[in-house]
């Protein structure tokens, strides 16, 4: 997909904010945010709680209004949305918006008779989406029999009736099992490849990697916006090499490599005693010939030799470390 750049948001960007704030006063809100997001893909907004998430999702969907700076959906301000603008979006808020002593399929007939869809139109909708979601089999239980992760995906189901072209999803996966948030997160990947747009807000950092752009945020500021290959080479300046050699001769390694023009530094592997992170520009193409390199002037042949992928967690640590660095 195309990855635009802060500063230059195109025309056809489902979604785009230009240094965009809302101050709440004594240091609380959104500040400076830019950001965007073309047709047919998946932004992830991740951050701590309160960190501004929620606020973001406010400012697009055109609860709240920008105090500076520009929002922009559908090539309009959202605060200017007529009825079919907003038909056009979908929204799952953090807390539950279902009726406990309604069944699932009676909560969605009645989402379905607020968007003035006819009856005939509802069943076939919610017939589908009870499958999509994987809930046909428990459309005539009550919302409260359901689980959490069962009410969410409901939820969903509600948000998707209308057909949305764009939706926006606040920490939909917010305290449920890792089966069930994979569940969920199928089911945004099957929407964005039916060319939906979506905004999806977590607290969990692994869901990166279901993202085609993430955006770091922090303290209610971005932090930085990628994709999830571009956030890992953002927080090691690069690609790493991952190299496990007797303890003993850890620190022997590390000392040959810093002094090799292509390493800018190495580290040691946290819980590793032999491990050495070596930092590259490209871990593929310099592999082979730090190996070579290490056998022939150290007599040093490794036993573990491959290209390192932090997890995303260790990848946010690191873009946070930098940014408080730099503040």
């Amino acid at each position: 997909m195309t990855t635009t750049e802060p500063g230059q948001e195109s025309r056809n960007d489902t979604l785009a904010m230009q240094a965009a704030s809302l101050d709440f006063g004594g240091g609380a809100g959104v500040f400076d945010l830019t950001l965007a997001l073309p047709p047919g893909a998946i932004l992830g907004l991740i951050g701590p709680s309160g960190c501004g998430k929620t606020t973001t999702i406010r400012l697009l969907n055109g609860i709240y209004g920008v105090t500076s700076g520009e929002v922009q959906v559908f090539d309009k301000n959202p605060q200017a949305f007529t009825d079919s603008d907003k038909a056009r979006i979908g929204y799952i808020p953090q807390h539950s918006l279902l009726y406990p002593n309604l069944s699932a399929e009676e909560n969605l007939h009645f989402l379905g008779g607020i968007y003035g869809m006819p009856s005939g139109e509802r069943r076939a909708r919610i017939s589908d989406l009870l499958e999509f979601v994987e809930l046909a089999e428990a459309r005539k239980r009550l919302a409260r029999q359901l689980s959490g992760g069962m009410q969410r995906r409901l939820m969903l189901a509600g948000a998707l009736l209308h057909g949305p072209d764009l939706l926006f999803a606040d920490e939909p996966t917010a305290g449920i099992d890792p089966i069930l948030r994979a569940r969920i997160w199928d089911n945004f990947r099957e929407l964005r490849d039916q060319g939906k747009t979506l905004l999806v807000t977590t607290q969990y950092v692994g869901e990166a990697a279901y993202c085609d752009r993430v955006a770091v945020m922090r303290r209610g500021r971005l932090v930085t916006i990628d994709t999830p290959d571009g956030l890992r080479r953002q927080a090691l300046g690069g690609e790493v090499i991952h190299i496990e050699v007797d303890s003993s001769r850890a620190l022997e390694v590390m000392q040959f490599f810093e002094d090799l023009s292509q390493v800018k530094h190495t580290e040691r592997k946290p819980g590793e005693p032999g491990g050495v992170l070596v930092f590259v520009e490209d871990a593929g193409q310099e592999l082979p010939a730090l190996l070579e390199t290490l056998k022939e002037h150290k007599g040093i042949t490794p036993l573990v030799a491959e290209p390192y992928l932090p997890s995303f967690d260790e990848v946010f640590v690191r873009l946070i470390q930098r940014s408080e660095a730099t503040q």
